[in-house]
Parts: structure tokens; sequence; C-alpha cells
């Protein structure tokens, strides 16, 4: 008798994208990347995730359960009304009290957000420890995790984005400019100036932060970026070994299991 085969749909809530992962057992069958929106209602969610199963070939599949990481707070009570009218679950939220079998050594744990226990969470079992997490989203942040898998805290940093949105806004006369790597780093016009200063600003910014965490946990650290913007920048520096943007999404699974067992 074949085996069956156990669902989950994980959800993570960012500021700016939200990421939806399909999981057959353990194995990430599918993910999709949409934008944030907060004043998204339930049926907007229902019908939006139901159209993403579907269009991938999953429009009869039986979600048995779902999992949910969200640092936009308004949004949370659409998508536990979404999971359970559209998909008859009671969802699985990341929140202060759950089991992660990851001491939190952070002088007030519940600020911690729930993306970057989850992150911390992955990044350990996958990886192992001591690791630096660096997630490039909205924020950019740097999670340490120490030899024996405890959360020791990081580093907090604006975003390339929303540092890059700033500039334009407060800068009248500067275009806003695609964020790639330049061909020079001496910019011969101002599209190629801009980026060159984005660039290679947070590619700075990223190897100077990692050395000083390194320095801090003993220079051997494992480090993984995750992130829209991570394989773009990882593609340039040594510093980063691995690159997975499906960290977050793990993490759910794991935790999932972990607090449903």
């Amino acid at each position: 008798m074949p085996e069956k085969v156990k669902t989950l749909l994980a959800i993570d809530i960012g500021n700016t994208n939200t990421v939806v992962g399909l999981f057959r057992n353990a194995k990430l069958a599918q993910s999709w990347r949409i934008t944030t929106v907060r004043e998204r209602t339930s049926d907007e969610h229902g019908v939006l995730v139901k159209n993403l199963l579907s269009l991938s070939g999953f429009e009869k599949l039986k979600v048995h359960g779902i999992a949910i990481s969200c640092v936009v707070p308004p949004l949370l009570p659409s998508i536990k009304k979404m999971s359970v009218k559209y998909f008859q679950c009671e969802p699985f939220v990341v929140q202060p009290g759950i089991k992660t079998g990851m001491p939190i050594l952070y002088e007030h744990p519940q600020e911690v957000g729930a993306d970057r226990i989850v992150n911390s969470v992955a990044g350990f079992q996958e990886y192992g420890g001591p690791c630096i997490v660096i997630d490039l989203g909205t924020a950019t942040t740097f999670d340490a995790v120490s030899k024996k898998g405890q959360y020791l805290g990081g580093i907090i940093s604006p975003g390339i984005l929303i540092s890059s949105e700033a500039l334009f806004q407060r800068a009248a006369k500067l275009p806003r400019v695609e964020i790639r790597e330049p061909e020079e780093v001496i910019g011969r016009n101002t599209v190629s100036a801009i980026q060159s200063g984005i660039f290679y600003g947070y590619l700075g910014l990223i190897e100077k932060i990692i050395d000083v965490m390194q320095t801090e946990l003993g220079g051997n650290a494992v480090t993984v970026a995750t992130g829209g913007l991570a394989g773009l920048i990882a593609s340039r520096t040594e510093k980063i070994k691995h690159v997975d943007p499906d960290l977050i999404l793990k993490g759910l699974y794991i935790l999932n299991e972990m607090n449903r067992a």
C-alpha cells in the first residue's frame, strides 16, 4: 500500500513580500512569492492561494496543515481565517511560547521577529553551528546561532531596497535604478554611479558585519544568506558560503513538525 502523502502550506508574511510553500511530506514541492498587501481580506487571500495551487497542478490536493510566520500583525487574522475557511485547517503560528528547540538568549526574547527565529532554526538544522544567517529582505538582518544551537542575537540594518528608495525620494534629480552590479566600480554616468554605490556599499556592509560577527563567534561560523537579493550579493563575496532562498519555508516545516508532535 503506498505511503500517504501529508501536505503542508508554509506561509511567511513579510513586510514587502509573502512567500508560500507547498510541502509534500518533507519535500518542498513548489513555492510562490507575492506582494504583501495589508488591506487584503481573508477571501482575497483564499482565492489567491487556491489559484496558485490550481495553476501549478495542485487543484485537487488536500492540505493537511498550515504553518505561518508573520511580521505584519494586521494581516495575521486574515491569514488565520483563510486557513480555516478555505482549507479547513487550524494553522500553526510562530509566536512566543512555541517549541523551537533553540534557547533564545536575547534580553527580551519576545522582541525577536518570527522570521528571524524561523531562519535561525532552519539555518542551524540545515548547516550546523555556529552559523550566521543573513536575510536580505525589507531589512537586512544578521542572526547568530552558537555551536550548541542557541540563538545569540544579531544585527538589523535598513534593507537595500528601502535605503535606495529613501535616496530617490530625498534627492529629486536622482533617478530610480535597477539594483545590480555595475560593470565598473567607478561610475561614468549617474545611473551606474548610483548602482555602484548601492551594490558595493551593501557588499561592504555585509562583509564587514560578517567579519566582526565571526570574531565574536570564534571565526568558524557557517554563513548562509536568504531573501530576494541574496544571490546577487553572494555572487561577489566568498564570505557567504551558502545561498538558500527557501530557508524560511524549511524552518516553518521544521517548527510545525516539532509543535504538532
